[in-house]
């Protein structure tokens, strides 16, 4: 097993140096680093097996559609998913959450149903929604969330009306950190008939992830928050859904037969992935989970806890800081949003970025959030396994001199 310790000299872009800084990247929620051996997989692929899959009989396609798939099985295992059938590789968790909206929500609901989210909600799980709500004439409701932005299943259970027909909601919230009670919220959904869509992006690959043990319906995520390539993620599909599921896309590699007047479709996961995937993308997300095993999810928890319980402890310590969502590590997921009193969030971000340290700043695709929380940006310092506690303290050095510089004191 990898130390936890020393993994940071696994990723080479800490070897960077700005503005004759050592490199301090809290933003691990917008992307992860890419440890070697994912980025070598990407050379590796490209040199030695580019080819493309399920269509040919030579040795290279063979090799190819071998990769491929081995990686769909290293996702199936890594989520537990029952059956490899029930992953389906995407562009990432945009591309996961639009295809549930879009083709499950499309198929199985009608005129007057009913939406359950929350509006602490990405823009990805909250824009497609809105959308499929217009064509089809669905009620969105939004489930209340207590002044930490935590849920309260008592308050919950009575939106769970006749008319509900899914839940969509993240497993961990992008800005709040709170980890939300997905099985609690499947076994009620499910009592209602109702099924249950999750966004996973800044749960897998941090905390872990049983798809089963859960209950979820739906479950989608991106690679590239997980120490793996841009440009690719999956989405789980339970497999008793997939005779109610149409395709999402049509062409060439989802088809079983084609003829002038009709055509019928492959079974999942091919159903779902027509055209050419990025091959080389799910065989890094294959590395990336090898590499997330080999340090193991025990501890990668609790070097999240760890960092997130300090960085929360001496942010505290700062005049004019306001942390958003709970102030309990164990509750939350790794990463904090903050806001300084008469500071913009991207004059500090910029003060942050002269000495080094990369920060998210502004409204992190959650709008509406920032509405409810009347305020008009948030800094976000978000955490990953290379993440340290001197990192957080030159992050809290940093603050304390971007409010000396920024309010003339």
């Amino acid at each position: 097993m990898k130390d936890i310790n020393t993994v940071k000299n696994d990723f080479p872009i800490f070897k960077r140096i700005y503005n004759g800084k050592p490199l301090v990247y809290l933003d691990t929620a917008a992307t992860s680093q890419k440890p070697y051996s994912v980025i070598d997989s990407q050379t590796e692929y490209y040199s030695l097996h580019n080819a493309n899959v399920h269509r040919g009989v030579h040795f290279l396609s063979d090799e190819s559609t071998d990769l491929y798939e081995q990686a769909r099985i290293k996702v199936q295992k890594f989520l537990n998913a029952e059956s490899s059938t029930e992953v389906i590789f995407t562009k990432g968790a945009t591309e996961g959450l639009n295809r549930v909206a879009m083709s499950y929500a499309v198929s199985a609901l009608k005129e007057g149903d009913s939406i359950l989210l929350l509006d602490s909600e990405h823009h990805s799980n909250f824009v497609p929604w809105q959308e499929i709500a217009n064509i089809l004439k669905l009620k969105l409701i939004f489930l209340p969330l207590e002044l930490d932005g935590s849920l309260d299943l008592k308050k919950v259970e009575k939106y769970f009306t006749p008319g509900v027909k899914i839940i969509s909601l993240a497993h961990v919230s992008n800005v709040l950190g709170n980890i939300y009670p997905i099985k609690q919220l499947a076994k009620l959904a499910h009592s209602r008939g109702a099924v249950i869509s999750v966004d996973g992006a800044q749960a897998v690959g941090h905390i872990p992830v049983d798809v089963v043990s859960l209950g979820c319906d739906f479950y989608s995520f991106s690679a590239h928050k997980m120490y793996g390539p841009m440009g690719v993620g999956a989405l789980y599909i339970k497999k008793s859904l997939h005779d109610l599921i149409p395709p999402f896309e049509f062409g060439g590699g989802m088809i079983r037969t084609v003829s002038l007047n009709s055509s019928t479709w492959a079974p999942s996961p091919e159903k779902y992935e027509a055209g050419t995937p990025n091959v080389a993308g799910a065989y890094g997300l294959g590395i990336a989970v090898d590499f997330i095993n080999s340090i193991g999810m025990d501890s990668i928890v609790s070097h999240g806890e760890e960092i997130t319980g300090y960085a929360i402890d001496r942010l505290s310590s700062i005049d004019g800081m306001f942390i958003y969502g709970p102030k309990v590590a164990a509750e939350r997921g790794a990463l904090v949003s903050f806001s300084l009193e008469g500071l913009h969030s991207h004059d500090v971000a910029a003060v942050l970025n002269a000495e080094g340290i990369a920060v998210r700043s502004g409204q992190h695709c959650t709008m509406p959030l920032h509405d409810k929380l009347q305020v008009n940006s948030t800094i976000r310092a978000s955490f990953g396994i290379y993440t340290t506690k001197e990192d957080i303290d030159a992050l809290c050095d940093a603050i304390l001199k971007a409010i000396k510089l920024l309010r003339g004191a």
